[in-house]
């Protein structure tokens, strides 16, 4: 009777672990947006510092992982060598733009210093990249240690194997995923696929309520990522389990 006495609250103990994690499983699934880009292309800046801020300024940040690639176009040789769409500048400023993103992982954290180089990238006047340590508050050093020590090359090579593997494969840059697929030419549109593919029973952000964006048909039908009945189906019947 005692042994059944020292049990039974760690059989309720982990009970209620498992049901706190899967009614959050089940409450928030955020968004995966992954962006592949190249630092130098003007496609690629204006999105950066035109669309994506978007995401940040309507609340959309919570409900959505975003995740940045620097490579885009770029090409390695077989000796290992990298060679940039736009040159050896654009190779220099996608290492730079990676190391921040490897130093600093929440997008929060690294997006303004992104922002700010292709902000000066537009401008052509990318060479003033170092000044956006001091108008983002970044701490120069890390990145430049990173740059110097050939990590941020390391970098590019592994951002390199990831963009060539996607499947399918990307055709032009910016190239845009969201939960892993691809929304091709409608980009400037993310947030209406944000919302669509925003899957949660906790209330979705205003930004949502209030999106009126129409996402081409086309588009919408080769990304696939509705859940069809069924699935939905066993996904609710899993969350309402949960609470029982």
């Amino acid at each position: 009777m005692a042994a059944s006495s020292r049990i039974l609250p760690r059989i309720l103990a982990a009970s209620t672990l498992v049901l706190i994690s899967l009614s959050t499983a089940c409450a928030a699934r955020r968004v995966s947006v992954s962006v592949y880009y190249e630092t130098l292309c003007p496609f690629c800046s204006g999105f950066v510092v035109n669309d994506l801020p978007r995401i940040f300024r309507d609340g959309l940040s919570s409900i959505a992982d975003l995740r940045l690639v620097p490579f885009g176009n770029g090409r390695v040789s077989p000796n290992g060598s990298i060679t940039c769409q736009h040159g050896e500048e654009e190779c220099q400023l996608n290492s730079i733009e990676a190391c921040a993103i490897r130093l600093w992982p929440d997008a929060q954290h690294y997006f303004p210093f992104i922002h700010c180089i292709e902000h000066l990238a537009l401008d052509q006047k990318w060479n003033a990249w170092q000044s956006c340590f001091q108008e983002t508050g970044l701490p120069p050093q890390p990145v430049v240690d990173c740059y110097n020590s050939g990590y941020g090359r390391q970098l590019q090579l592994q951002y390199a194997a990831e963009t060539n593997a996607l499947q399918p494969p990307h055709q032009f840059v910016p190239w845009v995923t969201v939960n892993g697929r691809p929304i091709g030419d409608d980009y400037m549109n993310l947030e209406a696929y944000i919302c669509s593919a925003y899957d949660s029973q906790l209330p979705v952000p205003e930004a949502c309520k209030e999106k009126h964006l129409t996402i081409a048909q086309q588009t919408a039908a080769s990304r696939g990522d509705k859940r069809n009945p069924h699935e939905f189906a066993v996904l609710l019947a899993l969350c309402i389990a949960a609470w029982f």
